[in-house]
This record gives C-alpha cells, structure tokens and sequence, in this order.
C-alpha cells in the first residue's frame, strides 16, 4: 500500500467516531481527578562532541492532579544520566573529541495545560490529547568521576565539581496522550530542561541544556468524568386571578382600569460546558412561545450567560454566545416565533444574574 494512501486511511479511521464522541461528550461532566506516569526514552545534553556521542538514557515518573478540563499540575522526577563534551582534547595523544557521564535527579513542578480540552471541549472518548507543560525545580548531580579522571589527566575544567551539585532548572515541554481507556493512555513527550553553566563542569559562558524524548503509560486515579444529572427545570409561579368584588345594584359599576401590559420571563438551564437544550427545559420555551403567539405586539429578550467558577472568559463568551443561538433558533424553528421579534445578547461570565453558580449556566427570556 502507498504511503498516501495509508495516510489517507488513518485520517478516515480517525475521523469517523468524531460526532459520536461528541455526542456522547454532551452526556457527561469532568471530575477532578489525579494521575501517574512513568516514562523512559533518551537524553540528548548540549555540548561539542557528535550528537551521538552526547546521547544517553533517562527516565521520568510523574504524579498529577487535573483540577480543570483544560488544566492541572504535576510533580515529575526526571533521573538518570547526562553526557558532557568537547573538542580538542590533547591530554594522552592526538586533538580528538571526548566525552564524559554522570548522574543526575531532577524534581520538578509543573502546570499543564490539555491544549485539545481549551480548544475543543472536554471530551473523555477523545482518542488523542494533546498537553503542555512549564515547570521549575532543580537538578541535583552526582557521580561525576569521569569529569574528575580528565582534569587529573591535565585538561582544566573551570566548573569541575565533585559530591553532588545542585542546581536550579526550568523547563518546557509537549506531549500526546493515545487513550485506550477510561483510565489507561499511552503516550509520548518531550521537553527541554535549561539550568546553570555549572552542570557540565565547563565554562561555556552561557546556561546549560538538556533535552528529553520519552514515552510511557499515564494511569487515572478514580473517575475522570460522570453522567450529567438535568437540573430540575424552575418552575415561574402563575398569575392567580383576584375574584372581582361585588357591584352594588344601586351603584354604577367602577369605569375598568387599563390593563397592565402582558410579562412574561422563563429561565432555560444548561449543563456545564454544554448549549442543548434539555427536554424538560425545552417545555419551558413551548410555555413561552404560546403567550407570543397569544400577544402578537410583544417581542422577547434572550440573552445568554456562563458560570464564573469554570472556564476561561473565551471559552464562557462562546458558551454563552451558543446557549442564546439555541434558544432563538428553537423558538423559530421549532415553535414558528418570527425572527423579528426576537433580540440575542450574550455576556460570557461577566455578569453573573444567580447568586448560585451552576444557575448562570442559562439563557433567560423576556418577553415584554
């Protein structure tokens, strides 16, 4: 089989279960939950050898805790080796090229972002997630001996230590998640990992780098999502007609006063991260179109809203934006209110009409 042909399949094969992974995403809830990884690949340290030469072994194990759909933090211990080099080696014979290893341990904390659940939308069926990572720590290093047989050997190292050194580090990092479960995913990552001139015992007039490409297992700990339970729909108390009260025969009945212009408001509530319209909420804008049908002259205000505990303002701007569309759009095309008579706004989470906050998950509808 060509190669582009079997691109072309693997794109098919990806694509397919997409609308129904999207449908079954609308059916269910993130739940914060923490993690484990362990990883093993090969690192690559900056020097001035061949890149072969400078490449050896590391390992990493992670624990996490993923506060958000699109956000959480991790605890990652990169540890085994590190290679340093250089040219012009003259000590035992001609100018050659040489290298050293030692050891390392690197704790670091990190914030990782799930790029795939701010752009798209947490989604548990999702087969492949996409993360980034920055983080901090420091790098203890040890086992250095082979740096200390060179210098004794007459080739000066400014930065030569001995015992262990440590240092401060920061890094950054990419990685892509396969799953093949609820709780297991296999995945890759790389990441670059910047610290002191010191670590390599050189002086080279500027920070030292090293860099990791790994791959591994990641487990869930407990539940990473639930089934959505429908708010129980808020029912608006109906007018209660006032018995009039008895005319006097001898009396001539009072003149009528005007009546008080016809109101009527109905709240439609949403599920987190979530514009459909529920049944029972749907019931909601059947009340509501019967009284504009019943009052031709009124129009009807439908503006939408997102809570403020969750969510980047992006991500409640467009929520609130859709959750408005799917109310006019079912009042149109679903009871046959003209699009004239209704006006949409949106204001993401900025103003928050709920004291509760999952309640700001809602449009609400005016007609006036």
């Amino acid at each position: 089989m060509k190669k582009r042909h079997f691109l072309a399949l693997a794109a098919i094969a990806a694509g397919l279960p997409a609308a129904a992974q999207q449908d079954a995403a609308d059916d269910v809830e993130f739940c914060p939950h923490a993690y484990i990884q362990a990883h093993g690949g090969a690192q690559y340290t900056l020097g001035e050898a061949p890149f072969g030469d400078l490449v050896s072994p590391t390992a990493q194990l992670g624990v996490g805790y993923r506060f958000l759909p699109w956000m959480g933090a991790r605890l990652a211990v990169g540890a085994w080796q590190s290679k340093g080099g250089f040219n012009g080696y003259t000590a035992d014979g001609p100018s050659r090229n040489v290298t050293y290893s030692y050891n390392y341990v690197a704790p670091a904390l990190d914030v990782v972002f799930d790029l795939t659940s701010a752009i798209g939308g947490f989604n548990p069926s999702r087969l492949v997630s996409v993360t980034a990572f920055v983080g901090g720590g420091v790098n203890i290093g040890f086992g250095n001996d082979e740096a200390g047989d060179i210098a004794r050997r007459g080739y000066r190292l400014a930065y030569l230590w001995d015992g262990t050194k440590v240092l401060p580090v920061g890094r950054a990092g990419l990685g892509v998640d396969f799953r093949l479960s609820d709780a297991v995913s296999l995945g890759i990552e790389g990441n670059a990992n910047i610290t002191s001139d010191e670590y390599n015992s050189k002086d080279a007039a500027q920070p030292d780098w090293y860099f990791n490409v790994m791959a591994g297992i990641k487990v869930n700990l407990g539940k990473t999502h639930r089934k959505r339970v429908a708010e129980a729909p808020v029912r608006q108390p109906e007018p209660v007609e006032q018995p009039a009260p008895p005319v006097s025969e001898a009396e001539p009945a009072p003149a009528p006063k005007p009546e008080a212009p016809a109101t009527m408001r109905r709240d439609v509530f949403f599920l987190i991260n979530s514009a459909r319209i529920s049944d029972a909420e749907g019931a909601k804008l059947a009340e509501l179109a019967a009284f504009l049908k019943a009052n031709p002259k009124l129009k009807v205000k439908v503006t939408g809203y997102a809570d403020a505990d969750t969510g980047t303002d992006a991500i409640n701007d467009r929520l609130s934006r859709q959750r408005a569309e799917a109310v006019a759009k079912a009042l149109t095309g679903v009871h046959g209110i003209e699009a004239s008579r209704i006006e949409v706004n949106s204001k993401g989470a900025r103003v928050q009409p709920f004291a509760e906050n999952d309640k700001n998950r809602v449009t609400i509808c005016v007609a006036e």
